[in-house]
């Protein structure tokens, strides 16, 4: 007569234990691999499309201003830009300039006096609009006031580095209109001494990050905020004027 212990396992059971084990590690060892090559990826692509996105700026230049041009936009973030704006219009480029996002607490005297231009030019030509809070209340603020005007062609006038996505939200804004880049630079990008700046660096990140997500917000169709004051503050939008 055999006698067999309650206490031992059969051996396929303790076999089947190790076995386990081992499939589980390989597929986790599988999975860490995957996640590594998918992270690499990531950077690698993100790290083109930025270099390729600085080299589209860096590409940006102030070229001849074409004489069938209807008006200026100005994108507020720096008196450099309106100062140029200013200076287009005051050679005739367009019939009038709209400085666009400007603080409410700014006045149009406090704007001529930090400019230096001419009483007359303000009077007459330019409109300041306080509504736009960001880039898309930019476009927004300029489409209310391109069709006031019955306006086709635009010149814009920003930052390099602010131009592609000043473009893009004007075009989804105003889609029948042309709009052409007069971009203001601070920094030769054509050189590597901005990849040793922290600030310049910081700030051309920063606007890739924004330039991507407003690219995938309009692939989707997704739908965003005004950027306007008025619907923030859940009331009309004020017209762009001189104030």
């Amino acid at each position: 007569m055999s006698v067999h212990s309650a206490d031992h396992e059969p051996a396929s059971r303790r076999t089947a234990r190790p076995d386990a084990l081992h499939r589980l590690r390989r597929v986790g060892h599988h999975a860490l691999r995957l996640a590594t090559i998918t992270i690499i990826l990531a950077i690698a692509l993100t790290a083109m499309g930025f270099f390729r996105f600085t080299d589209t700026i860096a590409d940006l230049k102030a070229a001849a201003v074409p004489s069938d041009v209807d008006a200026i936009v100005a994108l507020t973030g720096g008196y450099q830009r309106i100062d140029q704006a200013l200076a287009l219009l005051e050679d005739g480029v367009g019939e009038r300039l709209l400085i666009s996002g400007v603080n409410p607490t700014t006045s149009g005297a406090a704007l001529r006096r930090a400019t230096g231009t001419k009483s007359a030019t303000f009077d007459c030509c330019v409109d300041i609009g306080y509504e736009a809070l960001d880039t898309i209340g930019n476009a927004n603020e300029t489409a209310a006031w391109i069709r006031e005007h019955d306006y086709s062609r635009i010149l814009v006038v920003t930052n390099n580095y602010h131009m592609p996505r000043s473009l893009l939200e004007l075009q989804q804004a105003s889609p029948d209109v042309t709009f052409i880049a007069h971009p203001v630079s601070h920094s030769d990008l054509k050189t590597d001494a901005w990849l040793t700046d922290p600030m310049a660096l910081r700030t051309l990140l920063v606007e890739y990050a924004k330039y991507s997500l407003a690219r995938l917000r309009n692939w989707s169709g997704a739908k965003t905020a005004s950027g306007l004051r008025a619907d923030a503050a859940g009331r009309e939008p004020v017209a762009a004027g001189l104030h």
